[in-house]
């Protein structure tokens, strides 16, 4: 791939049923540029999780794509709650999930500690009452 590409998605809080489709995209784009499938996977995993931390707890988010030959880049915004202790929330295990998210198979306490394990640069800031802000880099 020669150059640079960038997308954007939108995602909704609270839609259950339209979960995955910025992931899927995303996957979908990089699988059509030819870019490895390892790193596909890893992108995969990021995205997902991300798009489902805003579905499961923001009312609104931005997912945006950056690929160039060398590296892929994610940057996740949410208008959402924020993260009070982001330490805490990077605990394996910890969870904020409802009991309705946990019925739907989700709240297991992955979430952040997937993105950070998949990824070769995880950054993460949040302000309680104004939302969450990822940037996460997989090399190429």
């Amino acid at each position: 791939m020669a150059g640079q590409l960038d997308l954007a998605w939108e995602v909704r809080g609270r839609d259950f049923a339209g979960a995955g489709r910025a992931s899927t995209s995303i996957k979908e784009t990089l699988k059509g540029l030819g870019v490895q499938p390892s790193v596909v996977r890893r992108v995969a995993i990021v995205s997902y999780e991300a798009e489902m931390n805003i579905v499961m707890y923001a009312d609104r988010g931005t997912m945006q794509l950056r690929v160039t030959p060398r590296v892929i880049r994610l940057e996740v915004d949410d208008a959402g709650p924020g993260i009070p202790d982001i330490e805490q929330a990077m605990q394996v295990g910890y969870s904020t999930a409802t009991p309705e998210m946990r019925e739907m198979g989700f709240g297991a306490g992955m979430g952040l500690p997937n993105m950070k394990r998949n990824s070769d640069r995880f950054d993460i800031s949040s302000t309680v009452g104004r939302g969450t802000r990822l940037q996460i880099q997989v090399d190429q």
